[in-house]
Formats: C-alpha cells, sequence, structure tokens
C-alpha cells in the first residue's frame, strides 16, 4: 500500500486553523515535552504500522494515528513543525508518559481499566476488533484453531494474552519488539498468525509487497478503543483534546483520514465513536 504522506486530514487541519492561530494558544502555554520547553509538542507514536504510523523512508511520517495527532497538536496551538513524533513501544507507553518524553500518545493505544489506573485518556476516537492476520492458504479460520500452533503478537500488547486466556490456551505464544518482526515470521512459516487490532493487521495485508500473501480471518475477537493518552493527573489536556476530537469528527477531517489511510485495505471501519463511550 502506497501511503500518502500528507494526508488530507492534516490538510484540512491547516486550512481550519490557519486563521485562528492568534487565539490557538501557543506553544508556551501547553508545555511541550516534560523537558523539552513550549516550543515544540513531543507526540508518541507507532514507526512501524502502515495506515496507522509509519516512519517513511525520506524520514517523513504517514497513517492515520499520525493525522489525528497533527490535527489535535494543531488545535492545541502546535503548527506541525513544531511536533516532534517519537517512537513509542508498546510496553514503554506508560512509562513515557510518565517520565514526560511525551506530551500525548496517539499509538494504536486500546483504553483499558488497569491502564487507566497510570494514565488518564482522551477519546476514544476509533473503535477497532482484535483479529487474527494468516497466510492466505491458511485453513485457520477460528481463534480455536491456534490451539498447538505459533502465535506472534508485541510484548505489551493485550491481543495475545486475549487469545490464550479466551479461547487457545494451548497457542505457543511468541511475544517481539513489534508487529513487523512477527510478519516476517508468518512470511517464514515459523509464526502461524499474527494476532492484533484489525486496522493493525489491514495496514499490513495492503501493502503491495504482501499483496494476495495474506488475510484477515474476519474475527471481532475483542472491542479496542484508541484512546490519546495523557500523563495522570493532566485534566486539562485530556479536556483539550476530547473538544479537539469531536471537532475533527464534526467538520469531516475524522472521515477523511479514515479513508486516506484505510480505504485501499477495504477496511470496515467502525462510525466514530463519541468521547466517553467505551463500548465493552
Amino acid at each position: 500500500m502506497k501511503l500518502r504522506k500528507v494526508s488530507a486530514a492534516a490538510a484540512t487541519a491547516l486550512v481550519l486553523t490557519l486563521t485562528a492561530t492568534a487565539c490557538g494558544g501557543d506553544g508556551d502555554s501547553e508545555g511541550g515535552s516534560g523537558s523539552g520547553g513550549g516550543d515544540k509538542i513531543k507526540i508518541g507514536i507507532k514507526y512501524d504500522q502502515p495506515g496507522l504510523g509509519l516512519k517513511e523512508p525520506d524520514g517523513s511520517f504517514s497513517g492515520f494515528d499520525v493525522d489525528v495527532a497533527t490535527y489535535v497538536a494543531k488545535e492545541l496551538g502546535y503548527e506541525p513543525d513544531q511536533i516532534e513524533f517519537v517512537e513509542t513501544k508498546s510496553a514503554d507507553r506508560e512509562n513515557a508518559l510518565a517520565r514526560g518524553d511525551v506530551k500525548l500518545i496517539a499509538a494504536t493505544y486500546s483504553i483499558t481499566d488497569e491502564r487507566k489506573e497510570k494514565v488518564d485518556f482522551a477519546g476514544p476516537y476509533l473503535l477497532a476488533h482484535q483479529d487474527l492476520l494468516v497466510k492466505t492458504d491458511s485453513d485457520i479460520s477460528e481463534a480455536t484453531d491456534l490451539n498447538g500452533k505459533n502465535l506472534c503478537s508485541v510484548t505489551g500488547s493485550t491481543s495475545a494474552q486475549n487469545v490464550k486466556n479466551d479461547f487457545a490456551p494451548k497457542a505457543n505464544l511468541k511475544e517481539t519488539g513489534g508487529y513487523s518482526e512477527c510478519l516476517a515470521g508468518l512470511q517464514s512459516g515459523s509464526v502461524d498468525a499474527l494476532t492484533t487490532d484489525d486496522s493493525i493487521l489491514a495496514g499490513y495485508a495492503a501493502q503491495a509487497q504482501y499483496k494476495g500473501k495474506f488475510k484477515l480471518a474476519g474475527l471481532k475477537l475483542s472491542n479496542e478503543n484508541y484512546g490519546i493518552g495523557v500523563k495522570k493527573g493532566d485534566t486539562e489536556t485530556v479536556n483539550k483534546v476530547n473538544a479537539a476530537l469531536e471537532k475533527m469528527v464534526k467538520d469531516g477531517a475524522w472521515e477523511t483520514a479514515v479513508k486516506d489511510n484505510f480505504g485501499p485495505a477495504n477496511y470496515e471501519y467502525e462510525p466514530a465513536p463519541k468521547i466517553g463511550n467505551i463500548v465493552k
């Protein structure tokens, strides 16, 4: 899948706010990152998730999470060149916020009760579902088929543990540092299935080099409510981010971002969720 480096959603955000720069707040008022001053804002994203958060060969960034983060940052008073995207691994997201390494995290960050004990969330801004990615000729069609098979996911993700706890306790779990490593294992045959959110899997399956090689099993094993992580106790920022997300949906930029980033994969996305509405 060839991703657009500057999506329509990001462009829309720029147009909508150019005339409101004077009242949009400046970088100093938002504090930027915990240690970097107020002229920039550091936002945690994934670097290896096509369609969501991807660092391109030329150093630019693309994906739905990137578009959402760019729009939100504009509403907080930051121009695109004031945003510093920081790679944030799944296992380090809570610590990154607590240390002040980043101000926000938009990295397929599912809102859970356990995580809410450590961080605050704005959103949700996308409802995804856990699924399986398998080879096109795989006979795996149900989660229970994974018993005795090699299942891959990312360290710190809830996806693989959900499968082992609820569907396939005898699955052989392999955890890696990134989804790209799982994908390599799936391609080589050392892994039978990759499990994570359908939005992430769709991005991989749609890439040109993998076209026709992989397929989604089409299972909805869980509901994943993506939120934007904020340091625990920073209610002011949570409220501002929620207002930005509501505006993004209302002015159509959210819909544009979904189609720009997931359209090539024919991803059947859910409608934009309402702020604070967590689907169990």
